[in-house]
């Protein structure tokens, strides 16, 4: 297994079915916090659902097709950053975030996030990387913003969480802008 270092004790590792407990308590700790504009907090209620959530993304990373990486803070789980979608050929993908109140503000999300992008554009060739957020989630949107992201628009009402409508801010970072703001290749 690979760990990497996100500075001050912070480590980004694989999030695997087989620590679903650790997932599952770790969800547990911030299901409030994390819920308020996720909806893995609702995916992921029972050990068999975090398992099966869990699962879905080793089936995807399989395929190629998203990835899931947790962040560890002093040995414990605190929250993950993924590629809901990632599709190489097309050259685009999705990342996202979620983290425990207690490890908020810290910059995990973003430097986490910049690893995984990162890799996405260095290593695997994608163009695109999407950020989607809830116009509610400001820390969210901030992270976009650290990570030299551009907003694209908004889907006014697309989206019906928890029995009300939301928008979606779609930001996002093209491969020639990364390599400006991190150097190229």
């Amino acid at each position: 297994m690979f760990a990497t270092s996100l500075g001050d004790g912070a480590e980004l590792r694989p999030l695997e079915p087989w620590r679903a407990e650790e997932f599952l308590a770790h969800i547990d700790r911030g299901r409030e916090f994390i819920g308020r504009h996720v909806g893995l907090a609702d995916a992921a209620a029972d050990l068999d659902s975090a398992r099966g959530w869990l699962q879905s993304y080793a089936d995807k990373t399989a395929a190629d097709a998203g990835r899931l990486y947790g962040i560890w803070l002093d040995g414990l789980l605190v929250g993950g950053v993924l590629f809901r979608t990632f599709d190489a050929p097309a050259g685009n993908c999705e990342a996202g975030c979620w983290l425990e109140p207690a490890a908020s503000g810290r910059g995990l999300v973003t430097r986490a996030a910049t690893v995984i992008i990162d890799w996405a554009i260095r290593e695997r060739g994608i163009h695109r990387v999407e950020w989607l957020v809830s116009s509610e989630n400001t820390p969210s949107i901030n992270v976009a913003k650290r990570l030299g992201m551009t907003r694209d628009g908004v889907q006014r009402q697309n989206h019906s969480y928890r029995g009300a409508r939301q928008d979606t801010e779609i930001w996002s970072v093209l491969a020639p802008e990364w390599h400006a703001a991190h150097g190229a290749a």
